[in-house]
């Protein structure tokens, strides 16, 4: 787990990152910028229980391209989840708050991930744990409105021109960013390579 300092603010962005992409390094660029953090930590995943692992490039090539794409200093690669021998976002982060209590966390995640959020291990606890930053992604800015996480937790949305406050609110809290949108995929890049 990177080092952290009292008072940080750090986002946390999370995932396979099978392969990464531009569209990857554009959802960290507008976190950084709109959220004002300190840090942010890339973390790249053993593998996401909901998909498939066929197809999936070994770990250490996942980083090395993360962290080829990585040029702003405050982001740091990282794949500390896999020596923690988790498998689900929820327990990474409840050890990271557990490590950390005197740093401002915001879970970072594509507007895409949005609409399935809540098949994920327990997504009420993660909403409930840390402040949330959905990033706008194309296809994908109405699920805000329409997914079960947006209904669940409409009460705790914050407009995004309050962004930069997201990491010192008491959670559940989250906030859906707008801004420029990356095409890419990684499910398109991996067809388009035949994999």
């Amino acid at each position: 787990m990177p080092h952290t300092e009292r008072g940080m603010v750090i986002g946390l962005f999370g995932g396979s990152f099978n392969p990464p992409h531009e569209g990857h390094k554009l959802v960290a660029e507008i976190a950084l910028q709109r959220l004002g953090l300190n840090r942010l930590w890339w973390i790249v995943t053993p593998g996401n229980p909901l998909k498939s692992h066929s197809g999936l490039a070994p770990l250490a090539e996942r980083i090395a391209a993360c962290e080829a794409m990585a040029t702003d200093p405050r982001i740091q690669v990282t794949a500390f989840e896999k020596r923690m021998n988790n498998s689900y976002t929820a327990e990474t982060l409840a050890a990271v708050k557990a490590r950390n209590p005197d740093c401002h966390f915001v879970w970072i995640m594509g507007a895409d991930n949005l609409k399935s959020f809540h098949r994920w291990q327990k997504w009420q606890d993660i909403a409930a744990t840390y402040p949330i930053a959905v990033i706008d992604r194309p296809g994908s800015t109405l699920a805000y409105l329409s997914s079960k996480m947006a209904k669940t937790f409409d009460y705790a949305r914050v407009d995004e021109t309050e962004a930069r406050a997201l990491p010192f609110r008491k959670a559940p809290a989250w906030t859906f960013i707008h801004g420029p949108r990356s095409t890419l995929s990684s499910t398109s890049i991996r067809a388009r390579n035949g994999k």
